[in-house]
């Protein structure tokens, strides 16, 4: 199992976390199962920005990201050089710290609430 170490977000962690995730298994999973309940408006089939976190530590040990993730993380709020769909970067075996970004480009939480 590896460490993901998640820092604090204000709405969806506001203490933080430490969990576990799987070698293989994406980050976004990992939040998932552990109640961290980070957007993936398009059910992690890499078509959206909702699930963008920026790997603080370990971004050397995933892979790299493919050109449909580039494509998409260059719309991502707050787009870092350590930036990632957290639906499409799969754990390996470093341990990582993750920040959820404060907000995400979502049309549906953004839209008309009136």
């Amino acid at each position: 199992m590896t460490q993901i170490v998640v820092l604090p977000h204000v709405e969806l962690c506001p203490e933080g976390a430490v969990i576990e995730a799987e070698a293989g298994q994406s980050i976004c999973d990992a939040l998932l199962s552990n109640d961290i309940e980070i957007e993936h408006a398009c059910e992690k089939s890499c078509a959206c920005t909702t699930c963008h976190v920026i790997v603080r530590e370990g971004f050397e040990s995933l892979e790299e990201a493919d050109e449909a993730e580039e494509d998409l993380l260059d719309r991502a709020w707050g787009l870092e050089p350590m930036s990632r769909l957290s639906c499409q970067a799969l754990v390996a075996d470093a341990p990582l710290v993750v920040e959820i970004p404060k907000y995400t480009i979502n049309m549906v939480s953004e839209g008309n609430h009136g």
